[in-house]
C-alpha cells in the first residue's frame, strides 16, 4: 500500500497524525495514476487523501469519528475538471428564456411565447440555446420573432453562442438597416435588399447584445450558484472559465466569483481566463497582471488569458486554410475570419507568456489552428520552454502536418467530445461546406493521442451539456449518447478508449488547470473525489452514458449527492 505521508500526517494513524476523517471501502478505484491504477479503499484526512491501497490495509486508519463510505462495487475516481466552460453565463441562461432542450422551430414557438407571456414586466426577452439546424440554412429571420412578441425587443442567442436572433424592435433599437457595415469582425445576415434579416453572427452580435441592460451582480452570483450546484452533480470539483472580462453577447462574470469566495461560497476550483480584447493590443497587458494579482485567492486564480482566434465552422467564420464550398460543392470566396492578425497574435502571446500568463486559446478551423500553434512557438522560441501550459480549445479541424506539434511545444489539445458525433449541424451545416478532405480532419482525438499530445477536455457550456459522462461516451464511441450501436460511426479511426477520455477529463484537465494536486487519486493529494453508480470499465462501451454520478467531495467535503447516494 502506498502510504506516503501528507503535511499533517507523518505516520497514518499515529498520535500526532489521528486517524483518517473519511474513508471509503469496497471499491473499485480508479486512481488515474499509471504507476497503480485500481485500488479498492482511500483515507482521507483533512481535504487530502491519507492511503491508497486494499481494503484490509486501510481499515487501521478508521476511528471512533471516522466517516465510512461503503462502495459496494461502485466506482470511486478523482473529480472531473472542465477545462473549457461558462457557468455564470450558463446558469443565467436556465433562469431566461431557454430553449436548450428543444430541436424544432414550433418547439421554440411555444417556448418564446410562454416565456414572453410569464413575463410581461421584462423589458428585454433574453436568453437562448436554439439549434441552427431548426431553420433553413441555420439562420432563422425576425419576422418569425415579431409575430410573439412585437412589442419588445427580442435576443436569443444560439447553442453554440457564436449568433444572435434578433426580432425587428432590437434591430430598430440598434439603428441597424441596410447601411449598416458589417464588423470587421462579424456579418450581418442580410435579405435580397440587404435588410437585416434578425441574424447576427460573431461580432456583430455586439451591435445588439451591448443594449441589452447588464445583469445585477445578485443575479450573476445566482447563476453561478445555480451552475456550481449544477456541475457539482455532475461530478465536476473544478473548472477553468473561458471568458472573464467584457465579451461579445456575455456579460462578466468576475464580481460574481469574487463575491461567491469572500462569502464562502465558492466550493469548487476556478482558473479563470482574462478575456484578450481583440479590438486591442498589447496595451491591455499590464491591466490583465493588475487583474491576476486582484483575483488570485482561495479557490479563484485568475492565470489564464483566452484568446479567441476564430469562430465557428457552422456559419462559416472558422478560419480555413482554404475557403469553404458553397452548396453546389465550388469553391467560395470565404476562408473564415482571424481576428487577430497572425504576427500580432505571435507578438502579444510571447509576451503574455513571458508574464507567466497560461494562453487559451479558441481555435476551431485548421487556419486558426495553425496560427495558435505558431504562436506558442514564437513563445517557446524566445522565451524559452516556461510551465506556462498554453492549451487549444474545440480543434474541430487540424491539418495533419499540425497534430505533432502539439507534443512538440507542449501545447494541450482541449476537447470537447460531444462534438465530435453526426448530428444535422454536423451533417447538413457543416460536412458539405468542408469537403471530404477537410470533413475527415475533424476532431482527430485518436491521431493526437497516439502522437503523444496531453489532452484535456471540457464542455463548453451553455454551448453543449457539461455532463462529462456523456462526453466520455462520446469520445469513446463517436456517436452521440442517445444514438443506437446501428447508428454510424463518426470518424471511427479517431476514438479514444475509457481509460484515456477519463485521464483528459481528470488528470489532463488538472494539468491543464496547474492544479497539480489533484486529478488524480494518489496519498498527499487533495481530495477531490466522485463516486459513480457503476464501474464503467465493466460495461459495453455503448452503455457509457447510462453511469450516474452519486457523490461528489472537494478537498474531503461532501458538496453533492444524490438521493439514493
Amino acid at each position: 500500500m502506498d502510504l506516503s505521508t501528507t503535511p499533517d500526517a507523518r505516520t497514518p494513524g499515529s498520535a500526532d497524525g489521528g486517524p483518517a476523517d473519511l474513508v471509503f471501502l469496497s471499491g473499485p478505484v480508479h486512481t488515474v495514476d499509471s504507476a497503480r491504477t485500481r485500488a479498492s479503499a482511500v483515507a482521507v484526512r483533512g481535504d487530502r487523501i491519507l492511503a491508497v491501497g486494499h481494503e484490509e490495509e486501510v481499515r487501521p486508519l478508521i476511528g471512533p469519528a471516522t466517516e465510512i463510505v461503503d462502495l459496494h462495487g461502485k466506482l470511486l475516481i478523482p473529480g472531473f475538471q472542465d477545462a473549457h466552460v461558462h457557468p455564470v453565463g450558463g446558469g443565467r441562461e436556465l433562469a431566461l428564456c431557454d430553449l436548450s432542450a428543444a430541436v424544432t422551430a414550433e418547439a421554440y414557438r411555444e417556448l418564446i411565447s410562454a416565456y414572453a407571456a410569464a413575463h410581461p414586466e421584462t423589458a428585454w426577452i433574453t436568453g437562448g440555446g436554439w439549434s441552427m439546424e431548426a431553420f433553413p440554412g441555420g439562420t432563422p429571420t425576425r419576422e418569425f420573432l415579431d409575430a410573439l412578441v412585437p412589442d419588445r425587443p427580442v435576443f436569443l442567442v444560439n447553442r453554440d453562442h457564436h449568433g444572435g436572433w434578433a426580432n425587428s424592435c432590437a434591430l430598430e433599437r440598434a439603428g441597424l438597416t441596410e447601411r449598416t457595415p458589417d464588423p470587421a469582425d462579424g456579418r450581418i445576415e442580410r435579405d435580397a435588399d440587404g435588410r437585416p434579416t434578425g441574424m447576427l453572427q460573431e461580432g456583430a452580435m455586439q451591435l445588439v447584445a451591448g443594449l441589452i441592460p447588464e445583469p445585477t451582480l445578485a443575479e450573476q452570483t445566482e447563476g453561478l450558484l445555480r451552475a456550481q450546484r449544477l456541475l457539482h452533480g455532475y461530478g465536476v470539483t473544478a473548472w477553468q472559465d473561458a471568458m472573464l472580462g467584457h465579451a461579445p453577447g456575455m456579460p462578466d462574470a468576475t464580481l460574481a466569483y469574487v463575491a461567491a469566495r469572500l462569502d464562502g461560497k465558492l466550493t469548487a476550483r476556478v482558473i479563470g481566463a482574462l478575456w484578450w480584447d481583440r479590438a486591442r493590443g498589447a496595451e491591455q497587458i499590464p491591466e490583465l497582471i493588475a487583474r491576476r494579482a486582484e483575483l488570485t485567492a482561495g479557490r479563484l486564480r485568475a492565470t489564464s488569458v483566452k484568446i479567441m482566434q476564430d469562430g465557428i465552422a457552422e456559419n462559416h467564420t472558422a478560419a480555413m486554410l482554404t475557403p469553404y464550398l458553397t452548396a453546389c460543392g465550388c469553391a467560395s470566396d470565404n476562408s473564415g475570419i482571424s481576428f487577430i492578425e497572425p504576427e500580432a497574435l505571435r507578438s502579444y502571446v510571447t509576451e503574455l507568456d513571458a508574464e507567466g500568463f497560461q494562453v487559451h486559446f479558441h481555435a476551431l478551423g485548421d487556419r486558426a489552428v495553425r496560427e495558435a500553434l505558431d504562436a506558442v512557438e514564437a513563445a517557446r522560441r524566445t522565451n524559452g520552454l516556461r510551465d506556462t501550459r498554453p492549451h487549444l480549445a474545440h480543434l474541430q479541424v487540424v491539418h495533419p502536418e499540425d497534430i505533432p506539434r502539439f507534443r512538440r511545444l507542449g501545447a494541450t489539445a482541449n476537447i470537447q467530445a460531444l462534438w465530435a458525433a453526426h448530428e444535422p449541424q454536423m451533417d447538413e451545416l457543416t460536412i458539405p461546406f468542408l469537403g471530404p478532405e477537410r470533413a475527415a480532419w475533424q476532431y482527430p482525438f485518436g491521431d493526437l493521442l497516439r502522437s503523444g499530445a496531453t489532452l484535456a477536455a471540457g464542455s463548453d457550456w451553455p454551448v453543449s451539456s457539461p455532463d462529462p459522462i456523456a462526453a466520455l461516451h462520446v469520445a469513446v464511441n463517436r456517436r452521440a449518447p442517445e444514438d443506437p450501436p446501428s447508428a454510424p460511426v463518426f470518424l471511427p479511426e479517431q476514438r479514444i478508449d475509457l481509460g484515456a477520455a477519463l485521464a483528459a477529463y481528470t488528470a489532463g484537465s488538472a494539468y491543464a488547470n496547474h492544479l497539480d494536486e489533484t486529478g488524480t487519486i494518489q496519498p498527499g493529494k487533495l481530495a477531490d473525489l466522485v463516486v459513480l453508480d457503476r464501474d464503467p470499465f465493466d460495461g459495453a462501451d455503448e452503455e457509457i452514458a447510462a453511469t450516474r454520478v452519486l457523490q461528489t467531495f472537494v478537498g474531503g467535503e461532501r458538496v453533492y449527492a444524490a438521493d439514493d447516494a
